[in-house]
């Protein structure tokens, strides 16, 4: 479907990565890894045709469709966001006519059994399932399920989309991105605007509903939940594993074994020839034997181990001063914009030295508390910050605000004081911003630098209250595990805002829960929170589905006119067992069609393209489609029992 050939990109003279040739096929659900600043979000501006390679070029069949969501967008509308939605069904002219051109080519060609003849029924086919999919009264459920999916309200739906923040922006873009579905969808850290919730639904929808996919992430979770392919850009080259990441992790460090064993062999060679031609390059009667390894040495190619870096991130707090028992103290706290109440009667302190994680839906509040503890925005009740606390504070946005038009090594500079000064070129080495990428600047920086590089400035003050909001957004996986293991060394307090469990688990000592207007103290590390919640992983957050005993909804009893009469009651319970068997027989036949599927897929990928069988897989697509639908309805009939 698309086909790079020798993709080679150079930055100032100097190679990025080259020779990147691979192949996307129609089933493949790619992630795309490697360190910050490997050249992932480059390669997919190349095969969006945003970005022109240095050298090579990339083929697609005709009418393939590409679909690519960046990390960041400026964006600027005038619409309420169903309407800005509603947008992706505008071009059903161009698919009729389109439609009617490819009808018009089969009809006039008799070669039935060519592969350019199954090609071009294939999009005919996909063609007129778009066309019948606008026309259809289902236009406004499928935007509305998508929507919701991502974690809007219907009473959001009427708002003007210039009220909304970046990330809920991203959200809209998204959602346009998977209704039009596209042959490719190019996924750029996508899960960085979502909540658990939404990851989710993203989750099941790319592995029911999507076709070709490659995904930029640094959420392990959610890349092994919907891919099926890894390929690697390390050192400037690439390596395709048909596996999904944590099986790839184990065979890269089996290739990187092996490397190492070729390096070590070839450094032993090289040696042996060198100490050959200096022993006897003076000596006429081996004149002839030292040219020859002088030869041999020349056509000898360096073997690289990947990921040998002469920088080494080592990421430490400095001490923190000693602070007050209780760095917060947080008395019935309340926080409102207008009518809507994000959270009130907060109570609870935090410890000096505890590390604590606040979870939940985007929207419930927060970030909104930690904007009140920063003293940044007005708020109901008492907060007190304790004896001599000093905060370091890490923003969700705090990559985006640093100045673009200055230096790396400028951005440090203009914050560091004293004899800091003199160990700036040091400190940025520490962070693999040694030598030459100390002068990048900062706007050429990918999103996980700029992250590192903003983390570098929260470190050059010594602070005793880390906050820290969304801090792994953009942060490759191995800076993630060196972050983590420097909060867990700190010994000041933290709180950290983060939906990544595996970043969370070990860390924190104490989970606070905000949903449904109120903040829950939970006693214990991230899986006793899920353990106690009967929960397998925080993506169930605020999204399982419980058997009918398990159902306790959290009713406010000032809000409670009246109960329910036993026979409502009945009624009700009868509704809910109908709704939970409904979603288990979805579920359990999506995962058969998705097995059925995987098996096609293989025997595809090994060349088998009979008629009967390609016919099979459309039809074992189709229904997993439906039956992914069957289970978003039963999901929505189920939820609004419950509420």
């Amino acid at each position: 479907m698309i086909t790079l050939q020798a993709i080679g990109v150079e930055y100032s003279a100097k190679p990025l990565f080259s020779g990147v040739s691979a192949v996307i096929n129609p089933s493949d659900r790619i992630a795309l890894v490697g360190k910050n600043g490997a050249g992932k979000s480059t390669l997919l501006k190349i095969i969006a045709g945003l970005q022109t390679a240095t050298t090579g070029q990339v083929a697609a069949s005709d009418g393939t469709t590409i679909g690519y969501l960046p990390q960041q967008m400026k964006i600027s509308d005038e619409t309420s966001i169903i309407e800005e939605v509603r947008k992706v069904f505008a071009s059903q002219l161009a698919l009729e006519q389109e439609s009617e051109r490819l009808s018009l080519e089969l009809a006039s060609r008799e070669d039935y059994d060519s592969e350019e003849y199954h090609k071009l029924i294939d999009r005919l086919t996909l063609v007129n399932e778009r066309i019948e999919m606008e026309k259809s009264s289902n236009m406004e459920a499928e935007i509305e399920r998508t929507l919701i999916g991502l974690g809007f309200n219907r009473e959001d739906f009427p708002r003007p989309t210039a009220e909304l923040s970046g990330g809920w922006r991203m959200r809209i873009e998204l959602a346009k991105l998977l209704l039009r579905r596209p042959d490719v969808l190019l996924l750029d850290e996508p899960t960085n605007h979502l909540d658990i919730e939404s990851i989710q639904w993203l989750e099941q929808f790319l592995v029911a509903k999507a076709k070709a996919v490659v995904v930029v992430s640094h959420d392990r979770a959610f890349i092994d939940k919907v891919t099926n392919r890894t390929i690697e850009i390390s050192c400037g080259r690439i390596y395709d594993y048909k596996t999904n990441y944590s099986h790839f992790v184990e065979l890269r460090r089996e290739r990187i074994e092996q490397q190492r064993r070729a390096y070590e062999n070839q450094q032993k060679e090289i040696a042996d020839i060198t100490d050959f031609i200096e022993r006897f390059r003076y000596k006429a009667t081996k004149a002839v034997q030292v040219q020859s390894r002088i030869k041999q040495l020349e056509k000898i190619v360096p073997i690289e181990i990947d990921e040998v870096d002469n920088s080494h991130l080592n990421l430490k707090f400095p001490p923190a001063p000693r602070s007050g028992d209780y760095p917060v103290i947080i008395e019935d706290v309340g926080k409102a914009y207008g009518n809507h109440q994000v959270f009130d009667k907060a109570n609870f302190r935090i410890k000096r030295g505890e590390k604590v994680a606040f979870v939940g839906r985007n929207g419930e509040g927060k970030s909104t508390l930690v904007k009140c503890i920063m003293g940044e925005i007005p708020f109901t009740g008492d907060l007190t910050i304790g004896h001599n606390v000093k905060i370091g504070y890490f923003a969700q946005n705090q990559a985006q605000l640093l100045d673009q038009d200055i230096t790396v090594f400028d951005t440090i500079d203009r914050v560091a004081v004293g004899d800091i000064r003199t160990k700036i070129r040091d400190i940025l080495g520490a962070f693999m911003f040694g030598g030459e990428a100390s002068d990048k600047m900062v706007k050429v920086l990918s999103g996980g630098e700029k992250t590192r590089l903003a983390m570098i400035r929260l470190l050059l003050e010594p602070v005793n209250l880390l906050i820290l909001d969304e801090p792994t957004n953009h942060l490759d996986m191995k800076t993630k595990d060196v972050l983590k293991e420097a909060i867990k060394a700190f010994d000041g307090t933290v709180i950290v805002v983060s939906h990544d469990r595996e970043f969370l688990d070990g860390l924190v000592e104490k989970v606070y829960e905000f949903g449904g207007g109120r903040v829950i103290e939970n006693i214990g590390g991230i899986y006793d929170f899920l353990n106690r919640k009967r929960m397998s992983n925080l993506n169930e957050l605020e999204y399982r589905s419980a058997s009918v005993d398990e159902v306790k909804p959290a009713i406010d009893e000032e809000k409670q006119q009246r109960k329910l009469s036993y026979a409502e009651q009945k009624e009700h319970e009868k509704l809910l067992k109908r709704a939970l068997k409904a979603i288990k027989d979805a579920e359990l036949l999506v995962e058969k069609l998705d097995e059925e599927k995987a098996e096609l897929e293989q025997k595809l990928s090994e060349g088998q393209s009979d008629a009967s069988l390609l016919d099979r897989y459309a039809q074992v697509q189709k229904q997993s489609e439906e039956a992914m639908l069957a289970w978003e309805e039963a999901q929505m009939e189920y939820e609004n029992l419950n509420s």
